[in-house]
């Protein structure tokens, strides 16, 4: 009969619960791509086992190693030469380059693959939100050239970006620190 009363006076709180912090997404995008690079490998390998769960019969399966430092400089939309973007309602669109590398296992041989990407970010009033993504491939260590740009926003790497961003939003990202590199 005591006991009940006593956990109501002095409530039990789990040590790692007390110790965590509720992790808010970061406004400033280049923080946030930060932070979202450092778990894209997890996220996209999670979203590769679950198309392999639904389709046994792929017989090529990679796994994602690291992502890479990302490139905040953005390219003109237009054709011709290269202008400095102008502001023309541009703040609300953000480009990110970055690569990750992956590995592929084929006939028990493994093959290191170099994703090149072009990310489109767009603010919302809910936070940024993927716009769009073009990715090119190629052999790693470098061989031969990527392929020609394709449009992946919907393939492993945007479905990544797009389920990170939502947990982000949602306050589930783990909120360690990143690591700056000397």
């Amino acid at each position: 009969m005591l006991l009940p009363f006593y956990f109501w006076l002095f409530p039990v709180t789990s040590s790692l619960a007390a110790k965590r912090e509720r992790f808010s997404c970061p406004a400033d995008v280049e923080t946030l791509i930060n932070i979202l690079l450092r778990d894209l490998p997890s996220y996209a390998n999670r979203v590769t086992q679950r198309a392999r769960l639904r389709d046994r019969s792929l017989d090529v399966y990679g796994y994602f190693i690291v992502a890479g430092q990302a490139e905040f400089s953005p390219l003109t939309l237009g054709p011709g030469e290269y202008n400095p973007t102008t502001s023309q309602g541009g703040d609300n669109i953000q480009q990110v380059f970055f690569t990750t590398l992956q590995r592929r296992y084929t006939s028990k041989k493994p093959v290191q693959i170099q994703d090149y990407h072009w990310l489109f970010l767009t603010k919302t009033e809910s936070g940024w939100r993927l716009a769009m993504m073009f990715s090119m491939t190629g052999p790693y260590p470098a061989g031969r050239p990527p392929t020609a740009p394709r449009d992946s926003s919907y393939g492993v790497i945007g479905q990544a970006i797009e389920i990170w961003l939502r947990d982000c939003y949602a306050g589930t990202v783990r909120s360690q620190k990143i690591q700056s590199k000397p």
